[in-house]
C-alpha cells in the first residue's frame, strides 16, 4: 500500500509535468550541445576572465582538458552557518591544483538571516531573498566559463535559491558543499522557557539576551532543526551533496576531508568525460519524492512546502500541496528532534545521520533507488564516511546508535509524517503536526482577528488572549508584505495554551521551521489581499481546525461579506522594502511556491 502509493504520487509528478520537464530538458540539452562554454569565448573574453589569476591557473584554466568549476559562495562574516566559508575557495582551489584542475569564485548570493531580521522589516524581504538568489546564482555562471559549480550554502532561502539558479544550468554537475553546525549550547526546553518568561514579564532582557548567546554562540549553523538544517537533510536525501556530509562539525579534519573529495569528484565530471554526470540527471521526480519522503519522515520545516513547490518548478516538474500531504499519511515520523523532541541536530548526527534515516527508509521501501546522485550511487546514499589512515572510507548504516533520536528498524514515533495540508471554506493550509499533542490536533474556538503580529503582542499583554480562542493573523502573505515570519507569535500562543485555554493560530502567513507546538494553520491560500476567505473573518466567527481529518472550516456564514482591503503598499516604503514592490506583484500564491520567477501552473 505505502510504496503503491509512493509511486502514484510519482507517476501523477510525472504526467503532469511532461510538457514542462520536457521544455526543461530540452533546453539543458541545447545548452550542453552548444559545447565547452570556454571553448565559445573570444579571446577577449577569455582575458577579462583570466586576468586576475596567476600564470599557473590561467594555463590550466586555457586548457580545455581540464576542468574549471564555478564556485557561487554565500559567504560573509556576520551569519555563523556562512562565516566558515571564508576558507573554502582557497581550500578548493589547493585540492584541485595537483590534478590539473581550476576553480573560480564565480560570484557571491545575499545571505540574510531571518534569526536577525525577526519582527524587523528586513523580514518583509526575506521570502524574496530566495528568487533573488537563484537570479544571482544564474548571473554568475552566465560568464560561461565553467564545467561544474559547488554551492556553498546552507540557510533558509540561501540554499533553495542556489539550487533554482544552478537549474538553470543543469547541464552542468553540480553540488552543494555544505559546513556543519555548530556546536551544542543549552537545551532546547531552557531556551523556550526563558523567551516564554520573558514574553510574560517574568524576566528581564539581560536574562533574554544571556540566554540567546548561549543558544547562538560559534560559527557553524543554527542546532535546532529549524529550515537551514532541513535544506541539509532534504538535500542530501535528494542527492545533492555527498553522503553523510550534510551535519559533520566545521573545521575537523573530516570536513576538511568531505570538501576535498567533492570539490575532485564534480571536476571529474565535466561535460564530455566519461563520468560526466549533469544536474538534470540528479534532480528528477523520483529524486524529488525521495526528498519530500525525508523531510517528511524528519519533521522538517513548513518553509519546505513552498521551497520544494519552487525547486521542483525551477526543474521543470509540479509539485502539489496535495502530493505531500499524501506522502505524509503513510511515511512514518522517524526522527525525534527540536521541536518535535529535545534533541538538536548534533544529536541526529550522532545518531547515524542521515545515512541512518536513509537506510531506515530504504527498509520500509519508502525511497526510490533508480536514482542518480551527484556524486556516488544510491546504495553509497545509506552510508557514513569516516577518515581512517587519514583516507575517508564509508561505512554501511546498521543500527541506529540512538534509539530516541532515529528510530530503530520497524519501530516509529508517530505512524505518519509531519505535515498535512487542510482543505475547507477558508481554503487551503499547512500544519506541521509533529511537534502538536495529540490533544490538540482538533481546536474550536471564537476567532481574534489581527492584521500584523504585533497586533497580537498588545492584545496578549492587555489581557484580551486569556481564553479560548482562534488567533488569526491575515495580510501576511507573499502579495500583501512579503510573507513574513512571525516568529513574535510563538512564545504568546504558548503561554496562552501553557494558561489551560485551548488556542490555534490561522494566518496566510509564515513561522519559523523551529516552531510547532501550538496548532497553527498557516500558509492560507488564496492569501487576504488577493481575495481569500480569510479577509472576511471577525472577531467571534467560529473556527474549526481539524488536523486529525486535514479540516480548517469557518463555521459561521460569511454570505454577503465583503472584505476592506488595506493599503499594504504604504507599510513597504522603507527599509529596502520599496525595492520589491514589482516582487509583491507578480508572486504567485504560497501553494505555488511564493515565487516571482514562474507563472503559476
Amino acid at each position: 500500500m505505502t510504496q503503491t502509493l509512493i509511486a502514484q504520487v510519482t507517476e501523477r509528478i510525472r504526467q503532469r509535468s511532461a510538457p514542462l520537464r520536457q521544455q526543461f530538458l530540452a533546453k539543458t540539452a541545447a545548452q550542453l550541445a552548444a559545447g565547452k562554454g570556454k571553448a565559445s569565448l573570444s579571446c577577449g573574453n577569455l582575458a577579462h576572465a583570466i586576468a586576475a589569476s596567476c600564470s599557473h591557473e590561467k594555463s590550466h584554466i586555457l586548457d580545455l582538458t581540464r576542468s574549471n568549476l564555478a564556485i557561487i559562495t554565500a559567504y560573509n562574516d556576520m551569519l555563523s552557518a556562512h562565516q566558515v566559508y571564508k576558507t573554502y575557495p582557497d581550500q578548493i582551489k589547493a585540492t584541485l591544483a595537483p590534478l590539473g584542475h581550476t576553480a573560480q569564485v564565480a560570484g557571491g548570493v545575499p545571505a540574510m538571516c531571518d534569526g536577525v531580521t525577526q519582527g524587523q522589516p528586513g523580514m518583509d524581504m526575506s521570502l524574496f531573498s530566495r528568487d533573488l538568489i537563484a537570479q544571482t546564482t544564474a548571473l554568475s555562471l552566465s560568464h560561461n566559463m565553467f564545467d561544474g559549480t559547488l554551492l556553498l550554502g546552507i540557510c533558509d532561502k540561501i540554499a533553495p535559491g542556489q539550487l533554482m539558479g544552478a537549474l538553470a544550468y543543469a547541464h552542468l554537475p553540480t553540488a552543494f558543499i555544505p559546513a556543519g553546525p555548530m556546536a551544542t549550547g543549552i537545551s532546547n526546553e531552557e531556551k523556550v522557557d526563558v523567551r516564554q518568561k520573558y514574553t510574560a514579564g517574568q524576566v528581564g532582557r539581560d536574562a533574554l539576551l544571556d540566554m540567546e548567546c548561549s543558544s547562538y554562540h560559534s560559527p557553524g549553523t543554527c542546532t535546532f532543526y529549524g529550515t537551514a538544517n532541513t535544506n541539509q537533510l532534504v538535500f542530501e536525501a535528494m542527492g545533492l551533496m555527498l553522503p553523510g556530509s550534510a551535519f559533520v562539525p566545521p573545521h575537523c579534519a573530516l570536513r576538511h576531508a568531505l570538501t576535498d573529495y567533492a570539490a575532485q569528484a564534480i571536476a571529474a565530471q565535466a561535460p564530455g568525460t566519461p563520468g560526466y554526470r549533469p544536474l538534470s540527471d540528479v534532480v528528477t521526480e523520483e529524486s524529488l519524492v525521495n526528498g519530500v519522503v525525508a523531510l517528511l519522515a524528519s519533521g522538517g520545516s513548513t518553509n519546505h512546502t513552498i521551497h520544494m513547490v519552487a525547486v521542483a518548478r525551477a526543474a521543470g516538474l509540479i509539485l502539489t500541496w496535495q502530493d505531500i500531504s499524501d506522502l505524509s499519511d503513510v511515511v512514518p515520523l522517524l526522527v525525534n528532534v527540536y521541536p518535535n523532541g529535545t534533541a538538536d541536530i548534533n544529536a541526529f548526527e550522532a545518531a547515524g545521520g542521515v545515512p541512518m534515516l536513509m537506510t531506515r527508509l530504504n527498509e520500509r521501501g519508502l525511497l526510490h533507488q533508480n536514482v542518480t546522485p551527484a556524486i556516488g550511487s544510491f546504495e553509497q546514499q545509506l552510508q557514513r564516511p569516516q577518515l581512517q589512515d587519514g583516507q575517508l572510507q564509508w561505512h554501511t548504516c546498521h543500527d541506529t546508535l540512538n534509539p530516541s533520536v532515529i528510530a530503530p528498524q520497524g519501530e516509529a514515533f508517530q505512524t505518519s509524517g509531519g505535515i498535512k495540508v487542510l482543505q475547507g471554506n477558508l481554503g487551503q493550509s499547512v500544519i506541521k503536526i509533529s511537534a502538536v499533542k495529540t490533544q490538540h490536533h482538533v481546536i474550536e474556538a471564537p476567532a481574534k482577528v489581527f492584521e500584523s503580529q504585533h497586533d497580537v503582542e498588545a492584545a496578549y499583554h492587555r489581557g484580551e488572549l486569556n481564553q479560548d480562542c482562534v488567533v488569526v493573523v491575515r495580510y501576511s502573505g507573499p502579495a500583501a508584505n512579503g510573507m513574513p515570519e512571525l516568529h513574535k507569535l510563538m512564545p504568546i500562543l504558548g503561554n496562552v495554551q501553557k494558561a489551560g485555554y485551548h488556542v490555534a493560530l490561522v494566518t496566510d502567513g509564515r513561522l519559523s521551521g523551529a516552531s510547532g507546538k501550538i496548532p497553527a494553520a498557516i500558509h492560507v491560500s488564496p492569501e487576504a489581499l488577493r481575495g481569500g476567505a480569510i479577509g472576511l473573518l471577525q472577531d467571534g466567527d467560529r473556527l474549526r481546525l481539524d488536523a486529525t481529518h486535514g479540516q480548517l472550516t469557518c463555521l459561521t456564514d460569511l454570505t454577503g461579506r465583503t472584505a476592506t482591503l488595506p493599503d499594504s503598499e504604504a507599510t513597504q516604503h522603507s527599509w529596502g522594502r520599496e525595492l520589491f514592490a514589482q516582487a509583491r506583484h507578480l508572486v504567485t500564491a504560497a501553494d505555488q511556491g511564493a515565487t516571482f520567477l514562474f507563472d503559476a501552473q
